[in-house]
């Protein structure tokens, strides 16, 4: 390492970087450099460059660049994989002695103090719920066939990547069936697009370079979908692998083109099922019923089918999209899906997406719009990792190369391979079919006796194994009736005794509910990628510090009878700082003031703390079902339900998280299409940089019609990772009052004189409230409208012998952009390797130099010889063919040297 000099910036965000491109011009000096990276300066901050002897490993989580152990931000990868790139302010940069690949889940570090030790024993031998008789993961009643269709590698042009994508999918139907049939659609997530000889010359990283093939992830779900066509379903398991290869330059991280890449199969599936043709000519006509359609997304392909099933009904819901399973998904953007059925799966062992940030889904959709009626969950599945569930993406029974996610802690820890809670690849995928054939088959079959897998009573199927799943839900709304969300401050009088409670939310502030360091232990309040800064699930924190604390809610007269609901339920966690197995009483009483009191340990481990012992970002911090069936409430009238108590009496200390506190019963909810709801859509902007000031990029927001409610959507500035950032940072709220439908978000852009870049960023829509998301990204571009300095080559007179010298390089006046430029070296009297030297040895006719950013001066360096023969003056010439950073520039430029003779 060598250490050229310190810079500081006064910029206080990470800031983002544009395309990694190959140059024939040198970068920067750096600040500091090791044997495979370097730091150097750029007008925004630092610039970290990591250089990898092979591709970045391909998965579902963003790459991360940590200099000196310390994370810094998020990296934009080249085209091939090798180079990762940011930029930051970061001031650790510029003393780097290290700078590695890091991922979300690689943070090993130590969050918080955890009270009481670990709770993995009891998780070892946790409570199980009944047993179904039906088990969805077994064989039906058919025969499957299945067969594939290819049409070919670079078939459709997706909107949202600007890249040609196969068409490529895997059927299983079931025989025999007669009449139309639901569809399921399966999407795979982001893995190696390609496998094989990895030397192989190409240009692009798809179709695959000679020498490979394709990654067949497509075919790693049999299980389920061999379990649902068994039982009456279509299914179709399509490729995306082109997504793949191009999403680490797509402004959304490729969920608009995995959504477009499934609404162009079910449309291609529309012209097979009704007229025919295509790969299958008459087979499916009248056998696909696309107003009755599933979708099940893995990883990348999760927030895939959130953002199709949204995609839909804006397009007026051609598709009866009724049903989507985002399983271990990524949710960047903070989108909701509003009107359909959900239920997202969480392995509490991903290794990948290991914030778990598909909670989100839930969060964010279960209150969006006034009137849905939808059914909704999460499946926590204890033991199960990011990979497993598609056998493509697993060792022992993939094609193409795989790995265990996880990757192991050296120790017997939860999710330690060796660990007796963690499943096996088999078990695992006998899991994920059990509840992604359940999910589909109560949704879009009606099959009502799969309700119990899914409505928080936490029964289980016998091909589940051994399996630990927990499981919230959100009844369909007219099968519920809120009490509280917990997301306010309780009514004046509603606490006594030595107890406190307060709203919290997020992990930063006053009011956040913890403090971390960004280890992924809390799913529900970790920022999200493109809205970090949307605020996120508002619970209340409840803390008492003896057994005298009460809290109590009344019921106003119109939610007393409560008869025709089946449990009481809320969701619950223990503060990871306080007791490990905490615990409250529930106390249900009636208008006479008769009273059922239920201790909450009786009904769930909701408020024991979840497995690990702070590593890998274990234990998760995650809301569970508290639920207590009325007919267990003897002797209270329900017809008369007067309040609802929490009560402190059974733990002497301890805190807790509280949310959605309701009356519900099971059931299957309404689910289509949410066409009637209002869009939001943001607009494009391009604007001029300004010379003076501060300029602005205003962006319209509208709305696509008037409501009689406020709709509320969060816009941010997505960064980009440009090394000048005229672009300002902006985070708030977008608030639609009943009847208006455009507003202004304003970006700010600082002006400067200086030749800049263009620059791209985005203004990002996140997490609406009582409105869908149409076109949630804004692109925006800032023009530099400043012109490029005059650049000059000087002559260079010296003489033998003097070593290193220096061609006058100038510019006329200071650039953000580093000048870079080559050319080549042509001999005169003076020759090459006799009488002067290049850069390079042995010596070349190559030349390279460049001005560095915000500098006047360049180098254009050449080392003049000795020797002891008397002899006239010499020249050679330096011809300048590329200069990089100047536009208009008339080229190739010579500057002559002439070498005095000394002897």
């Amino acid at each position: 390492m060598r250490v050229l000099g310190t810079i500081t910036l006064g910029m206080a965000a990470v800031l983002a970087i544009g395309p990694v491109t190959a140059s024939a011009t040198p970068p920067p000096s750096p600040v500091v450099e090791g044997n495979s990276w370097d730091v150097q300066q750029v007008p925004a901050g630092y610039r970290v460059t990591l250089r990898l002897d092979a591709p970045v490993q391909m998965r579902a989580a963003r790459p991360l660049l940590a200099v000196n152990g310390k994370p810094v931000g998020v990296a934009r990868q080249s085209a091939d994989g090798r180079t990762l790139t940011l930029v930051t302010t970061d001031k650790v940069a510029a003393h780097a002695h290290d700078v590695q690949l890091t991922w979300p889940g690689d943070q090993r570090m130590s969050v918080r103090a955890l009270a009481g030790g670990p709770t993995d024993a009891y998780w070892l031998n946790a409570r199980k719920g009944p047993l179904l008789k039906d088990d969805p993961g077994k064989p039906g009643k058919y025969q499957v066939e299945t067969s594939e269709y290819n049409l070919g590698d670079e078939a459709v042009l997706l909107p949202g990547l600007g890249q040609k994508s196969e068409v490529v999918g895997k059927v299983y139907a079931p025989v025999g069936a007669a009449g139309k049939r639901p569809l399921v659609v399966f999407l795979h997530g982001r893995h190696e697009s390609c496998y094989g000889d990895e030397s192989a010359p190409s240009d692009k990283p798809w179709p695959c370079p000679k020498g490979t093939k394709s990654v067949p992830s497509y075919r790693g779900y049999d299980g389920p979908a061999k379990a649902l066509a068994s039982s009456g379903y279509q299914v179709v398991s399509i490729s995306a692998n082109a997504v793949n290869a191009f999403d680490f330059d797509a402004y959304d991280g490729g969920a608009q083109a995995r959504a477009e890449l499934v609404l162009d199969h079910l449309t291609r599936w529309r012209q097979w099922s009704t007229i025919g043709g295509g790969p299958f000519g008459s087979k499916y006509i009248g056998k696909i019923d696309l107003q009755n359609v599933g979708l099940m997304g893995h990883s990348r392909g999760g927030e895939g089918v959130a953002r199709a099933a949204v995609v839909n009904a804006d397009r007026g819901g051609q598709f009866g999209i009724r049903a989507v399973l985002p399983l271990a998904p990524v949710d960047f953007a903070r989108s909701t899906v509003p009107g359909v059925a959900m239920s997202v799966l969480l392995p509490y062992c991903d290794g990948d997406v290991s914030d778990l940030q598909g909670q989100k889904f839930y969060d964010d959709t279960r209150n969006s719009i006034t009137g849905d009626g939808a059914a909704r969950s999460t499946v926590t599945v204890l033991g199960a990792n990011h990979n497993f569930f598609n056998t493509e993406w697993t060792p022992g029974q993939s094609v193409a190369p795989s790995f265990d996610d996880w990757g192991g802690e050296g120790s017997k820890a939860p999710c330690d391979a060796k660990y007796a809670g963690r499943l096996k690849a088999k078990e695992q995928q006998a899991v994920g079919t059990a509840y992604v054939a359940g999910f589909f088959r109560l949704q879009l079959g009606h099959e009502k006796q799969f309700l119990p897998l899914f409505d928080g009573s936490d029964a289980r199927t016998a091909s589940a194994g051994k399996a630990v799943v927990r499981v919230v839900a959100q009844a369909p709304l007219a099968s519920r009736r809120d009490v509280t969300a917990f997301d306010k401050a309780l009514p004046k009088g509603a606490l006594s005794g030595k107890v406190t409670a307060v709203v919290c939310a997020g992990e930063t502030g006053k009011s956040a509910c913890l403090t971390t360091t960004g280890a992924g232990d809390a799913p529900h309040w970790d920022p999200a990628a493109f809205a970090s800064h949307a605020p996120t699930l508002a619970v209340t924190k409840l803390s008492w510090t003896d057994k005298t604390g009460v809290l109590r809610l009344t019921l106003p007269t119109v939610q007393r009878d409560v008869r025709k609901y089946a449990a009481l339920s809320f969701r619950a966690a223990p503060d990871p700082t306080s007791t490990p197995k905490a615990d409250l009483t529930v106390r249900v009483v009636d208008g006479r003031g008769r009273a059922a009191s239920v201790p909450v340990s009786t009904v769930s481990d909701a408020l024991v703390r979840m497995p690990g012992n702070q590593t890998a970002g274990l234990p998760k911090n995650l809301l569970r079902t508290v639920r207590i069936p009325l007919s267990s409430l003897k002797g209270v009238d329900l017809r008369d339900v007067r309040a609802i108590e929490l009560r402190t009496d059974r733990v002497a200390k301890g805190s807790a998280y509280l949310s959605d506190l309701s009356f519900s019963s099971p059931g299957i909810g309404v689910s289509a299409p949410t066409v009637k709801a209002p869009k939001v859509t943001v607009s494009d902007v391009t604007t001029k940089e300004g010379d003076k000031g501060t300029t602005y990029a205003d962006f319209v927001v509208r709305l696509s019609r008037p409501t009689t409610r406020p709709v509320v959507v969060y816009a941010e500035t997505s960064l980009p990772f440009a090394e000048v950032m005229p672009v300002g940072d902006v985070a708030k709220a977008v608030v639609f009052k009943p009847g208006q439908v455009r507003q202004t978000v304003r970006v700010p852009i600082k002006a400067n004189t200086r030749d800049s870049y263009d620059v791209k960023f985005d203004l990002a829509l996140a997490a609406p409230r009582e409105a869908l998301l149409a076109k949630s990204f804004g692109h925006g571009v800032v023009l530099d409208d400043d012109p490029s300095p005059k650049f000059t080559v000087g002559k260079l007179v010296t003489t033998e012998g003097k070593g290193e010298v220096t061609f006058p390089v100038k510019l006329s006046a200071p650039s953000d952009k580093h000048i870079g430029f080559g050319g080549l070296w042509k001999d005169g009297a003076a020759v090459l390797g006799r009488d002067y030297r290049g850069q390079y040895d042995p010596p070349e006719h190559t030349l390279t130099g460049g001005i560095e950013v915000a500098k006047l001066e360049g180098e254009l360096t050449v080392t003049v010889t000795d020797d002891k023969v008397k002899e006239p003056t010499e020249t050679f010439t330096a011809f300048l063919d590329t200069v990089d950073g100047i536009d208009g520039l008339q080229l190739p430029i010579a500057a002559t040297g002439t070498i005095l003779d000394n002897d």
